[in-house]
């Protein structure tokens, strides 16, 4: 197989002795390095992804990041909240207060976490969601991984201030982001997460950026990001959840971005009565190319999956959204829902909602529905009819058809957030700040 990258295990090496790794992690790259040319891409349904350049990565080298580029929205928040502000590789900001880390709350930079907590995130990394050796994007991810967080929250820990964390793929120089997010949630925990994922600069780079989530017995993790890349960026993007016994996590994904994209979002039902709501929406402008792979595996007793995903097209853009539930043998009493829909906007747009059910079990539920249309010539009418021009009209028509899906999202601050950047992004075309 023709080689992809220009990168030697030396240069891994001497990336994994300068953050001072342990040896077991160390030799997790080197392993997930030595399989990537013998692993293939993961195919998702009519997404044509595999020419982008998601594997011509520069050398894993330590970048630093001029701290100029934090996001403004990021500049006031709370002593009393827990946050984090990561830009590329460099922490700028970790705030975590004082009475949860009396509780054994940990929530730190990867790298800290590997040197602090080394057995704990041994025990998860990369272990229970996503295997380093899944497909080649997941062993290219394994192998140069240069980026992180690490979330933890114990026993019976229940966090009422929303953990707020951004970051900023740094575009200002050759640098690519290759980013893990680790969250682990014990037995009856509850908190929020919100996460905001944006690019400064216009340098071609590459992201690849993990996320998962392990939810333990009757815990309850409330899941928001707002992602917004840039377009010079070309981004894979995996968020997988994990979830036991009566465990619950609510997915609000906010796809508002500029390059093309391929989003996997998974969560495996594996405890009896487990739940998982995802509820997704996107926009697609420009030439843009979004593909978003939203799956749901049913595989305890009364397990719950639930996925609600609207998107919007503009221009010339394309926009594919996958819905994939899976009730596998055993998973008696599941619910499997899906509801599908993409507007276009444009006569050169392209859309495609494909919903997919795969039932191995009796005495279950489910169901789905899919739509591609085009915006409605009579609502148009009627709002230019009173005044509007074609602009505000069909931005009023965009807010009701994402509307249904905003909101169902509970958290009131994360549906603001959302129509906001909705917002901004329909008047301007512009990356979120």
């Amino acid at each position: 197989m023709k080689k992809t990258l220009a990168i030697t295990p030396e240069q891994i090496a001497s990336f994994s002795q300068l953050h001072q790794e342990p040896a077991w992690f160390a030799e997790m790259r080197q392993a997930a390095f030595a399989q990537i040319e013998q692993l293939e891409l993961p195919i998702f349904e009519k997404i044509n992804y595999k020419h982008w350049p998601v594997m011509a990565a520069n050398a894993p080298t330590a970048v630093k990041s001029d701290l100029s580029l934090m996001p403004s929205a990021a500049a006031n928040l709370s002593a009393d909240q827990p946050y984090a502000v990561q830009i590329g590789q460099t922490t700028a900001k970790l705030n975590l207060p004082a009475e949860l880390a009396e509780q054994g709350v940990i929530f730190t930079d990867i790298f800290t976490a590997l040197q602090e907590h080394p057995d704990l995130v041994q025990q998860y990394y990369m272990q229970v969601t996503v295997k380093p050796n899944e497909d080649r994007l997941t062993a290219f991810h394994t192998a140069l991984m240069n980026s992180g967080l690490f979330l933890y929250v114990p026993k019976n820990v229940v966090i009422k201030q929303p953990i707020t964390a951004y970051y900023v793929q740094d575009s200002t120089q050759p640098a690519d982001f290759i980013h893990h997010v680790l969250v682990v949630a014990e037995q009856n925990s509850e908190f929020s997460y919100l996460e905001n994922l944006q690019t400064a600069g216009d340098h071609k780079n590459l992201a690849n950026v993990v996320v998962e989530v392990i939810a333990k017995d009757n815990s309850h993790v409330h899941f928001s990001a707002v992602d917004a890349f840039g377009k010079s960026v070309t981004t894979y993007l995996n968020r997988r959840g994990h979830l036991m016994r009566d465990a619950r996590i609510d997915w609000a994904l906010g796809s508002m971005n500029d390059g093309n994209i391929i989003g996997d979002f998974d969560s495996d039902l594996v405890g009896a009565g487990s739940h998982a709501e995802t509820k997704v929406v996107a926009i697609s402008t420009g030439k843009q190319i979004q593909g978003i792979d939203t799956r749901v595996t049913n595989i305890g007793p009364r397990s719950i999956g639930h996925i609600l995903q609207h998107g919007v097209i503009l221009e010339d853009a394309t926009l594919t959204f996958n819905g994939i539930g899976h009730i596998l043998k055993g998973a008696k009493g599941a619910d499997a829902q899906q509801e599908n829909r993409v507007l276009m906007l444009s006569r050169t747009a392209r859309g495609d909602a494909n919903p997919l059910l795969l039932i191995d079990e009796n005495d279950v539920q489910a169901g789905h529905a899919a739509s591609v249309g085009r915006v409605d010539e009579q609502q148009m009418y009627y709002l230019m009819s009173r005044g509007l021009s074609k602009e505000v009209a069909q931005r009023l028509v965009i807010r009701g058809f994402l509307g249904a899906v905003l909101s169902e999202i509970p958290d009131k601050n994360v549906r603001q957030q959302l129509t906001d950047t909705i917002e901004r992004k329909l008047i301007d075309g512009q990356p979120v700040k």
